[in-house]
């Protein structure tokens, strides 16, 4: 399956509001070992997770000492049914917290389910008195409640490191959170996660839908990445610049509301450059803020969408780059200084 045809599965399970698609531990495993010192002594919350299934729950229990944590939070949200054959119970949504009592051998027999009074919903009260608890989020939430999602992370000051759609990146509250320095992308990205666990009666398309060794449905997908706001080392990493802009100006367009230049790749930007330039948004799973300044996002000097000859490219962030315009300011005041 194609990679659009996948992206347009995911943004048609936003639309419908059928959000079950679940993190596989390799995934989990893949992200988290780039963070080896942000969870000591943290209360972790992951609080769209059924902790008797959930991965991200299990990773965290069973590397509960190796990582230092203080304790593990999970809640689970349960739709409400109308069913009279249903226990009350079974219409509650339900949360546990785990404190290594295991020692380095988690037991999952050991989880003791406790039930809300409500469904469990993350923006139910309850859950926010967890949450209230907790120094990091870490899940896998709706997509279809993203913005939502993520504005109360924000709202009460949490640390956070959550998988969402790449056209996430594209949302107002987001973007706004990664131009101000408040978010940013984490290392695995696209294929970086490598699928996600659907319900068994999911329809299947194509050869992106596999079976896991656990007799699991996996359906693959590129389009999706993970947001954070925990320190990354590799995120202070300038990108590796090797075109050059002087001599090649055919393969640069200029837009035609913009005093700037279109570029396609991240790999593609010029080392030479110092004005304004249009990337692709997925250049901010390489942004240095201390290399690059970001601008805005896809409007031109005319508060429209960016134009050449008369087309809008996709989705471009308008960036530059801050080494040069510092060397170039640098030099500029030297000379001043020269000539006095």
């Amino acid at each position: 399956m194609s990679r659009n045809a996948t992206n347009q599965l995911l943004q048609k399970a936003k639309k419908s509001k059928s959000d079950e698609f679940y993190t596989q531990l390799c995934d989990i495993e893949r992200e988290l070992q780039h963070y080896p010192d942000c969870f000591v002594g943290k209360v972790v919350y992951c609080n769209c997770d059924d902790p008797r299934i959930s991965n991200f729950f299990r990773f965290f229990a069973m590397h509960f000492h190796e990582m230092g944590l203080k304790k593990l939070i999970a809640s689970c949200y349960k739709e409400d049914v109308n069913d009279l054959f249903l226990c009350k119970e079974a219409e509650k949504g339900f949360w546990c917290e785990y404190n290594g009592e295991d020692g380095d051998h988690f037991n999952p027999a050991n989880i003791r389910i406790r039930y809300f009074k409500g469904n469990g919903d993350f923006r139910s009260s309850e859950s926010i008195q967890l949450l209230e608890q907790a120094d990091v989020v870490v899940t896998n939430p709706p997509f279809s409640l993203f913005r939502e999602f993520v504005a109360q992370i924000v709202r009460h000051n949490k640390q956070f490191l959550i998988i969402g759609n790449v056209n996430a990146i594209t949302y107002k509250e987001i973007f706004d959170l990664i131009q101000k320095g408040k978010a940013w992308l984490g290392v695995n990205l696209g294929r970086g996660i490598s699928g996600f666990i659907v319900p068994n009666d999911y329809k299947q398309y194509g050869t992106e839908v596999s079976m896991n060794s656990e007799g699991q449905k996996i359906i693959a997908t590129n389009g999706c990445l993970w947001l954070t706001n925990l320190e990354l080392e590799q995120r202070h990493e300038d990108i590796k610049l090797t075109k050059v802009y002087r001599g090649n100006e055919s393969i640069y367009p200029k837009y035609d509301n913009c005093e700037g230049i279109n570029i396609n790749k991240t790999q593609d930007i010029p080392c030479d450059f110092s004005g304004l330039m249009g990337v692709p948004i997925t250049f901010l799973h390489k942004y240095n803020p201390e290399q690059f300044e970001i601008v805005r996002f896809r409007k031109g000097d005319d508060g429209k969408d960016l134009r050449i000859n008369g087309k809008s490219p996709y989705f471009r962030i308008l960036v530059r780059n801050k080494r040069i315009v510092n060397r170039g300011q640098m030099k500029s005041q030297t000379q001043t200084l020269d000539a006095n």
